[in-house]
């Protein structure tokens, strides 16, 4: 017997939502529906789940019910590790591909379980690349796989699948005001599972490194006139942007307005909101300097920040 690692997607019990554009979608209401693919070392079953209840998963191959328990999840990407005890030889691995060289117009293929249909097989092809959909927690997850394969309820979780069978990314929203497929479904790209899962079956969860700042909204950086990026309203005692010298915008006694610090690029690389901000400081690692592009009242200036501990 060998224990191994199943990966899951959050985003499939009840009325997740999801977001393409300014559209919002429905996410399937089941969580325990779900067909899976095997991999003995990391990635080995990939289905539904939100919480460990029912602890039991149904391996179809054997036809034998197994007990499961969490290792981690990260819900701001839709991502959790579950582990269960079966037999290696009768469970064959699956091969894990890269999301990075997917073209639009590549064949791919879903395989779930729809509506309680076991071991069922949809195919189509990427339909763009680097869309942006919303996790269970609301975070925008940046860089989404596009396909129009029917992505239905209890496909959520289940493998997506290049033309020799590797997997590329992990089933995880659909876009339809019905609830069924309308030839919008989405994956997490395989890339940044493997980014993610290795740190969860670690550690049990995914630390982001941090700065410690809290942003304001989009329409206050309009009426302060400041430029798009990520407007400081908080920052914390003894955090990293603190040491950097960032400050938040405030008032002062008479009501009157304090410049802050508004954080247009990361590393040269322009961000346009606190999600593009966190986005790229997840490929970062607590402890790593990074160059903040910073603008106060019409200046702009580079300041190097060490990342914390979001934890």
């Amino acid at each position: 017997m060998l224990i191994l690692t199943f990966l899951a997607s959050l985003a499939a019990a009840g009325a997740v939502p999801a977001r393409a554009a300014d559209s919002r979608t429905q996410a399937p209401p089941r969580a325990v529906a779900a067909r899976g693919a095997l991999d003995a070392e990391e990635m080995n079953n990939i289905g539904v789940f939100k919480r460990v209840s029912p602890s039991v998963v149904h391996i179809t191959t054997l036809s034998v019910q197994r007990d499961f328990f969490s290792l981690g999840a990260y819900p701001d990407r839709d991502i959790a590790v579950l582990r269960i005890e079966a037999p290696h030889d009768k469970l064959p691995a699956i091969s894990v591909g890269a999301s990075r060289d997917l073209q639009v117009g590549q064949k791919v293929y879903a395989i779930g379980n729809p509506f309680g249909l076991d071991q069922t097989l949809t195919t189509g092809i990427v339909s763009a690349l680097n869309r942006e959909i919303e996790s269970v927690t609301r975070r925008t997850i940046k860089g989404a796989i596009q396909t129009d394969a029917a992505i239905n309820p209890g496909n959520s979780g289940g493998p997506l699948l290049d033309s020799a069978g590797r997997l590329i990314g992990v089933n995880t929203a659909i876009y339809s005001p019905s609830g069924a497929s309308a030839g919008i479904g989405f994956a997490i790209p395989v890339d940044e599972v493997n980014r993610i899962v290795p740190r969860l079956i670690r550690d049990g969860r995914f630390i982001r490194p941090a700065l410690g700042v809290t942003s304001g909204p989009e329409n206050l950086a309009k009426a302060l006139g400041a430029p798009k990026g990520v407007l400081l309203v908080n920052v914390a005692d003894g955090s990293p942007a603190a040491a950097a010298g960032l400050k938040p915008f405030g008032r002062d006694r008479n009501g009157r307005i304090v410049q802050g610090d508004v954080i247009t690029a990361v590393d040269g690389q322009a961000v346009a909101d606190l999600d593009d901000m966190l986005s790229l400081l997840e490929t970062r690692r607590i402890g790593e300097k990074v160059t903040l592009t910073v603008w106060r009242t019409g200046q702009t200036r580079k300041v190097t920040a060490t990342l914390g501990s979001s934890d």
